[in-house]
């Protein structure tokens, strides 16, 4: 098992390179923020656009089928049980809803209705006032539903679906969809030092209220090339375990937690001695502050396709201002 190949998140595809890559990192970064925000106060059918908009720049980029399926199938069979789980879920009205109007209210009105028997009363000699003896209620006339409208949707035995629980199974599958998704795909068409230059020259207008953005971004930069280090020190430890074909049945709980805490201990070890390799190759280099010793990871160009990416944005936030709450 590679790990640094099978991990369902935060892979960069380097090859083939499509127009998501070719894309500034800056503009990805506010699409990326445009995505995030998008579905606050959004209606379930400005929702469900947003998930189309992330599968139609899946599709229009040609992502080869092999990385969409690792990326995508995981996602979508947890979205979809969340989905099927909250639709069949109480939707926490604890009430019984009935029809309001009659179906015909101008046939209801004209309905003779007779008059109730006369009620035989007896004298109560105690209040010195007759009372009735036997009182009967007329029966409850069923209405008929005047409209198509129907509150329960679907109801199978227990299971009962109504509009508010596939109201609510909508809202969060779709955010939780639009949430992850959505940051998978720009890491996926995105470098990691491209990914810590945008960030740093969004920060850029906060170096005047004497805040380290440079140190910020370097040591963004260092995590994440530091994040395939640990990957691989876990897996060497993991597959040292597994070819001494050790009999865990035969050591018991007590051995088998103090082999784990063993490697444990010795994956900590080669982690520290990791970063202080890096740190000594910094020192070599005559790195000693990030201001003096600054290195461009990437070089910054509006070209025509990133004009037309933030003309999209303005167009997408127009039309989600004036016309979502139509949707």
């Amino acid at each position: 098992m590679d790990l640094l190949r099978s991990l369902p998140l935060g892979l960069f595809l380097e090859q083939p390179t499509t127009w998501l890559h070719r894309l500034d990192p800056r503009i990805k970064l506010a699409w990326l923020l445009t995505f995030l925000l998008a579905p606050v106060l959004a209606t379930p059918f400005w929702r469900l656009l947003l998930v189309g908009l992330l599968l139609l720049l899946t599709l229009s980029a040609k992502i080869p089928l092999r990385v969409w399926r690792q990326q995508l199938g995981w996602l979508t069979f947890l979205c979809g049980l969340i989905f099927v789980l909250t639709t069949l879920l109480p939707d926490g009205l604890n009430a019984s809803h009935q029809p309001r109007l009659p179906e015909n209210e101008l046939t209801f009105s004209q309905q003779t209705m007779l008059p109730p028997p006369p009620e035989s009363q007896s004298w109560n000699p105690l209040t010195w006032t007759k009372s009735p003896e036997n009182s009967t209620e007329s029966p409850a006339i069923a209405l008929p539903q005047p409209t198509d409208y129907r509150y329960v949707l679907l109801k199978v035995g227990s299971l009962t679906a109504t509009r508010r629980s596939l109201d609510l199974a909508i809202r969060v599958s779709t955010l939780l969809f639009t949430l992850l998704y959505s940051t998978n795909l720009f890491l996926l068409t995105t470098a990691p030092e491209a990914v810590t230059a945008a960030i740093e020259n969004w920060m850029s207008p906060l170096r005047r209220f004497k805040v380290p953005v440079t140190e910020i971004a370097l040591t963004l930069t260092l995590s994440l090339r530091f994040i395939p280090l640990v990957l691989e020190e876990f897996q060497n430890l993991v597959r040292s375990v597994t070819t001494r074909a050790i009999n865990w049945k035969k050591l018991g709980l007590r051995r088998t937690l103090q082999i784990w805490l063993l490697v444990a201990e010795r994956l900590l070890e080669n982690l520290l001695l990791r970063a202080e390799q890096i740190a000594s190759a910094m020192t070599v280099r005559g790195f000693t502050t990030p201001n003096q010793h600054h290195v461009p990871w990437h070089q910054f160009r509006l070209r025509i396709l990133d004009w037309f990416a933030i003309a999209a944005i303005i167009l997408f936030w127009g039309v989600r201002i004036f016309w979502s709450g139509s949707l």
